[in-house]
Parts: C-alpha cells; structure tokens; sequence
C-alpha cells in the first residue's frame, strides 16, 4: 500500500501551480512557478520549470522524491494525446538525467479543470478565453468534448473570435461596406490604428494579436452600440451550441455547467448574456466550480493509484 504523497500540478502560458497532499487528500504544500506550456516556450524550458516547481515542493516538506507515489501534470498546450506524451515522455527523460525516477503523467488543463468543478461527479466546464471548448463528464465516467478546434477551424465566442469580428466591424466601415461602429474609435484610441491601411498592416505584418481587441467588442456592447451587440449575440449563441452539444453528449436529464476562462470569469455584457440564454435552457443549472484546477490534478491522479493494474 502506498504511504506517500500526490502531486497535483496545474500548468499555464503564464505560471503553474503546484500542491502535494497525503493519500488522504490533505493539502501539505502549495508553491508556484514559471509556464509549461511547451508549445509556447518549448519542451526544454518547460521541464526546467515543472522539475522546478516539483523540487520547490518536496523541499519545502522535507521530503524525497522516493517519497512520491505519483505527479500529475494538467497543462495547457496538452489537449491532443500525442502532445501531452511528447511532454510526458521529456520530462521522464529529463529526470532520469537527473537519477530521479518519479510516476508521471500530463493531461490538458481543461481536463484537470472539469475533474475539481464537480468533485470527480458528472457537469461540464464550458471555457472561453483565448479560445473556447467545452468538456463534460457523465455519471459513468465517460469523458466528453465538444470545440475546441482553435482558431483556423474553431474557437468560436473566444476572446480571438470576437477579436476578429470587431477588426473586422472596422474594417467595414474604413471601407464604407458597414455602419459606423464605436469599435472604431476605440481601435484609434487604444492601438493607434485609424485607417485600413494601418489595420492591414498590423494585422499581417506586426502580428497583431487579435484577441486582444475582444475587450473592444465588449465595451461597444456596455455601450449599445448596434454591431458591437450583434457580435455578442452570434458569440454566445455559439456557445449555446456548444453546450447544447454536450448535453446530446452525455443524456443525463440534467446537466451541470461550470464556466470558466477570462472571458467568462468576469462580470461582463458578453458573459451576462450567456448566462441568460442558459437559464432559458431548463436542463441546464449553472454552477460554480467546486475546486481549483489544481485540485482537479490530485483527484485524477488519485484515481490512477487506485486503478487496477
């Protein structure tokens, strides 16, 4: 029987979380670190920091790492199964440059993420930052996803889909192909840019980012203005599908939601609107997330000890 620790670890672009508890699920350290996201900064540079941020842990606790029973990794950059093995893969290959031999296994961040919103019970997380999926769980275990197809196929009511959307209401009136929109002004105001001409070139010769111009769209709304609400409205529509999908997904009578993501996160027109189209959905209960992801991370990689071998 196992009499060591768990190691729960939550993995962004920007920082990533680590806590270790007992078998039992009692939280003894929490520490943080520097992004794993090895498709933004590379497979190297990821196991530096995750390794970084383990040992940070462990020696907080006075412990060794023959005294971990297993790692789980839920990161971002980790949403395909080829993906989170290549990261899985580099980072045993690290350790064992090292000597260190520990039980370690990646999953997207998203997964970890609907594991602690329900406590490991059934619901679904519905996520809209960057980018957009919705991922739920059925009574059974069966895992679902539904989205998250990025940008060039997907990522629809995404902080880059009304990015676009807005440069785009610009666009249309720089050209005179489109009413006038207060997404304009604030295009000149915020980036400076103030004719097609400026638009084009920041768009596909500086890399603009273009989610970056959502919060345009959602302030234009705050605001009335007519375009501005319209994409608002053909946004949170697409993540009703989303939802709406999951739901055929799964064929529970009722469904949780949990949302979550930046664009969700925050009292805004654009999440507010969401959450009103959901309410009219009778078998929907929107809920609010039981757990950090992080947490999520220690409940699957509880379940992985407990499985039969």
């Amino acid at each position: 029987m196992c009499t060591g620790y768990i190691i729960g670890i939550d993995g962004g672009g920007t920082k990533t979380r680590c806590i270790i508890t007992s078998l039992k699920g009692e939280t003894l350290n929490e520490c943080t670190g520097g992004p794993s996201n090895f498709l933004v900064i590379g497979l190297k540079t990821a196991c530096e920091n995750i390794f970084s941020i383990i040992k940070n842990c462990i020696d907080k606790l006075k412990i060794g790492y023959p005294d971990i029973d297993i790692v789980l990794l839920g990161t971002a950059g980790a949403g395909r199964k080829n993906d989170a093995k290549k990261l899985e893969n580099a980072f045993k290959d690290y350790l064992k440059e090292k000597n260190i031999s520990l039980k370690f296994f990646v999953e997207s961040d998203a997964r970890i993420a609907l594991e602690a919103a329900f406590s490991g019970g059934p619901g679904c997380i519905l996520i809209s930052g960057t980018g957009s999926i919705i991922m739920g769980k059925d009574s059974r275990g069966n895992v679902y996803r539904a989205g998250g197809f990025g940008r060039y196929l997907g990522d629809e009511g995404s902080g880059y889909m009304l990015g676009r959307k807005a440069l785009t209401a610009a666009a249309k009136e720089f050209d005179g192909r489109g009413n006038s929109t207060m997404i304009t002004g604030m295009l000149k105001e915020k980036f400076k840019i103030d004719s097609a001409e400026a638009l084009i070139t920041e768009t596909y010769s500086n890399r603009f980012d273009i989610a970056s111009a959502a919060p345009l769209a959602i302030e234009a709304a705050e605001l009335n203005d007519p375009a501005a609400l319209k994409i608002i409205d053909e946004e949170t529509d697409e993540l009703i599908l989303h939802v709406k999908a999951m739901f055929n997904k799964i064929k529970e009578p009722e469904l949780n939601v949990a949302l979550m993501g930046s664009l969700l996160n925050k009292e805004n027109i654009f999440s507010r609107r969401l959450k009103e189209k959901i309410k009219q959905l009778s078998s929907l209960i929107l809920k609010n997330p039981d757990n950090e992801p992080a947490a999520g991370a220690i409940l699957l990689a509880k379940s992985l000890l407990n499985a039969p071998s």
